[in-house]
């Protein structure tokens, strides 16, 4: 697809007469001669694509979604995993010393130049609530990668929007509830 994009554009740019007439049709008086744009591809920091069509001179950029209209994004490397129900009792973000020593062990472990730390959980409460225990557990867990010295470059609160598996029953809630760290090269 991408490719036919710029197949099509590099083609509608090839010629000085071209650039020309597709500005005089399209009512713009900003004339291209001799340049061909090949549009380009920006990945956000959540690793979903953009398509870039203008080079940003009319800010012009949309996401690339499937044809489910499911935005199209590449995983960073997810480095560690954990399970909230070892860290925080229920209906808390109150890390445990346990949950503390092993993310310190963690975090001094991992030679990542940085980490974005997202907040997880299950289905039981309401969207805006579930919302806001992920943030404050992400926000725990980053107090503590702060306090080694990792640099946290990002944290973000999902609730239970992005679910592992589905909440279907108690062991499945289980996965759900996590704090996922993903370390930046």
């Amino acid at each position: 697809m991408l490719g036919a994009v710029a197949m099509a554009t590099a083609g509608l740019l090839s010629s000085p007469e071209q650039a020309q007439a597709q500005s005089a049709a399209s009512g713009t008086t900003r004339t291209i001669v001799g340049e061909r744009y090949v549009p380009t591809i920006w990945v956000d920091p959540d690793g979903c694509e953009h398509w870039v069509m203008d080079d940003g001179a009319e800010g012009y950029m949309t996401p690339h979604v499937t044809r489910q209209g499911i935005p199209v994004c590449r995983r960073g490397n997810l480095c560690g995993m954990m399970p909230t129900d070892q860290f925080f009792a229920t209906d808390s973000y109150a890390i445990n010393a346990a949950g503390q020593q092993r993310l310190r062990e963690f975090f001094a472990s991992t030679s990542a130049s940085a980490y974005i730390i997202t907040g997880h959980t299950d289905s039981r409460a309401s969207d805006a609530y579930n919302l806001r225990l992920s943030q404050n557990r992400a926000n725990s867990v980053a107090r503590v990668a702060r306090g080694t010295g990792a640099k946290v470059s990002e944290i973000r609160g999902y609730g239970e929007r992005q679910p592992r598996v589905s909440n279907t029953s108690a062991a499945n809630m289980a996965q759900n509830r996590r704090v996922e760290i993903i370390c930046v090269n």
